[in-house]
């Protein structure tokens, strides 16, 4: 098995991750480092991430709510609390995608390689779901129409969305991309500031219902999704399956 792949079969990372990891000569073989992902490993070869040594782990997938400033990432080298910390798991996990540290909502972890590139990969266009409250309040239907045919970013023009009036300056906005800030600006391209934004499904899971026994999951709130969640999720259709 190629060692990128092994990786993430490990539970180490999403696949494009452990490449990062690899290429970065933070990865040993047998005591030595190796920087090829492609390079085939066996069983019963040592394989090491940072000195830490590399097994195969039972898969787990949770649902976190994110609070404000909580960051998305498995380490932080200044020293932030991660969406890590309110998971209460022995697995190496990690997040499935991101949300800026200002971004509130609902999050996932797992040590399941593949599943997290099923969720995140462009190529697969799993839908996410956000609540965004914006400033000025007014969005007039050219702006929403904007939004639905895709609008111009620095990083390419994005692809169409979906977008809904909620409220005064409360708009709901479906993608099936995963740019950065990719939300924030998209609205600040059709001339509104995001002054608070929460992401409020991914794929067929919904954080009103992510909690147990289907209840909203609180602020802060981590639960580990059943057998049958996980594979409702691995068979997210994609957003162009649900014209």
């Amino acid at each position: 098995m190629r060692l990128a792949k092994y990786l993430a079969h490990c539970g180490v990372a999403s696949r494009r991750a452990a490449e990062r990891l690899v290429a970065e000569g933070r990865v040993t073989v047998d005591g030595k480092v190796v920087t090829d992902p492609a390079r085939a490993v066996g069983e019963a070869q040592r394989v090491a991430v940072d000195g830490d040594p590399v097994t195969v782990e039972e898969r787990e997938v949770w649902a976190l709510n994110k609070p404000a400033g909580i960051v998305s990432t498995a380490r932080d080298t200044h020293g932030r609390s991660t969406v890590t910390d309110l998971v209460e798991s022995p697995r190496r996990l990690y997040p499935v995608g991101r949300l800026d540290a200002d971004t509130t909502g609902l999050i996932l972890l797992t040590n399941d390689g593949a599943l997290a590139e099923r969720l995140t990969h462009p190529r697969h266009g799993v839908e996410k779901v956000y609540r965004a409250r914006v400033e000025p309040e007014g969005v007039s239907e050219s702006s929403l129409r904007a939004l639905r045919e895709g609008v111009e970013l620095e990083d390419g023009l994005s692809a169409p969305a979906r977008a809904r009036r909620l409220g005064p300056g409360e708009l709901e906005i479906v993608i099936a991309e995963g740019r950065k800030r990719q939300v924030r600006r998209m609205c600040e391209a059709v001339g509104h500031r995001v002054a608070a934004l929460e992401r409020t499904a991914f794929g067929p899971l919904r954080l009103d219902h992510a909690g147990d026994h289907g209840r909203p999951l609180p602020p802060g709130a981590s639960r580990r999704l059943s057998a049958a969640e996980v594979e409702r999720l691995r068979a997210a259709p994609r957003a162009r399956d649900r014209s």
